[in-house]
């Protein structure tokens, strides 16, 4: 396949990358993709003994988190390396991690040792539960932010008790709202020309996540509860039965529901006083659920999906993930992006969800080795041959 241009977007930038896991990963694979030098720094094999906790690195969470990067092993436990990345860091422009914050002091990562270092440098901190505060030494995970942010008591089927959501929100949010600090920071930057330190947490990002229904209990003093594959408050939107399977539907507006009693057959149940509002088909949620499934059992789903379509009800089918990438709106959307490992060959992988229309993000290149990068990058600082050989016998790379 003919190789894809790097997007230009974030093409002065230097990112350095010292993360792990998921969210702050998360969080410089958007630099990556819009262009930006991102340098993963890692451990030489063998020294951290946490190295495998996104999975074997030609697996397909290193591969989905790690793409358009180069990689640059640094031993910190020697002074050799801790020399290099000093070096790295004078000239960059990001430092993401999320390691707990005694570690990062330990280091010598903490953002009045860096601004000394470059007063430049933007400092990206992601961790479980915030820099400061009594949780601040705790190992933070995303499952332990969805059950303390409050997702796991909404999650589920009432009554079933709590349940976390299939994906990784609290570690992919905090990915998310790193990188948002991140920018707004350079944008000030380009102002002040000073860097400053970025924080978010897994907790926190989770907290925002929850958004209206965190919003409802802080504005009106009501807790949630669960309410399974239905809509919180309106109602029929969620997932009901069909002949051969189940749909979503998401009728919520008077004109939505209006349509959909005619494409049920029933136009009298728009007219009907027991639902004639949102609060009175809340209400009445039980008996109107049975009621519906009962004449949607008499068709497949396709046939409403078809009929909804038509009458412009919001309604959508259910996707096994294999179904989802077959869906002709996703394949049009372009989600799934190719990329040539040496390895593995071709394989596809999840795209950015934002275009730009001049300088749109790429995959450019697949997850690199541990260290593939390091006589490139050594060269790059003035390290000569005999330097990075040195480097290489003492163990710091």
């Amino acid at each position: 396949m003919p190789r894809p241009t790097p997007s230009s977007a974030l093409e002065n930038l230097r990112v350095l990358d010292l993360s792990r896991v998921r969210a702050g990963p998360t969080c410089a694979r958007i630099f990556a993709d819009f262009g930006a030098d991102v340098l993963k720094i890692e451990s030489p094999p063998g020294v951290d003994p946490n190295e495998n906790m996104s999975g074997a690195r030609h697996g397909y969470d290193m591969q989905n988190l790690h793409r358009n990067k180069r990689s640059l092993t640094l031993n910190l436990k020697k002074e050799a390396g801790k020399a290099v990345l000093r070096r790295l860091i004078a000239d960059a422009d990001l430092l993401i991690e999320n390691f707990r914050p005694d570690v990062k002091d330990r280091l010598g990562l903490d953002f009045e040792t860096l601004h000394a270092l470059n007063p430049r440098l933007i400092l990206v901190s992601v961790s479980g539960f915030g820099q400061t505060g009594p949780y601040r030494l705790r190992a933070g995970f995303d499952q332990i932010a969805q059950g303390m942010g409050g997702m796991m008591s909404v999650t589920g089927l009432q009554g079933q008790g709590p349940v976390r959501a299939g994906i990784a929100v609290a570690d992919s949010a905090a990915g998310l709202y790193g990188a948002i600090g991140a920018l707004v920071a350079l944008q000030e930057r380009a102002v002040s020309g000073k860097g400053q330190w970025v924080q978010t947490s897994l907790l926190e990002a989770q907290i925002a996540m929850m958004d209206f229904q965190a919003a409802r209990f802080l504005v009106e003093g009501t807790v949630p509860p669960q309410a399974g594959n239905d809509h919180p408050y309106a109602t029929p939107m969620g997932v009901y039965a069909t002949r051969d399977g189940h749909i979503n539907l998401g009728v919520g507006a008077e004109g939505h529901w209006r349509s959909f009693c005619g494409v049920l057959g029933r136009p009298e149940l728009a007219s009907d006083p027991r639902y004639g509002s949102v609060e009175k088909r809340y209400a009445a949620r039980p008996e109107l659920r049975i009621l519906l499934e009962e004449i949607m059992s008499t068709q497949d789903s396709a046939y409403w999906l078809d009929a909804c379509e038509k009458a412009s009800v919001p309604a959508g089918p259910i996707y096994s993930v294999d179904a989802m990438f077959d869906d002709p709106q996703v394949q049009h959307l372009g989600i799934a992006q190719p990329v040539t490992h040496p390895v593995l060959g071709d394989i596809r992988v999840i795209g950015e969800p934002v275009g730009l229309s001049r300088t749109p993000a790429s995959v450019v290149s697949p997850t690199p080795d541990a260290g593939e990068h390091n006589d490139e990058i050594l060269a790059e600082l003035g390290y000569d041959a005999a330097a990075i050989a040195q480097l290489r016998a003492d163990g710091a790379i």
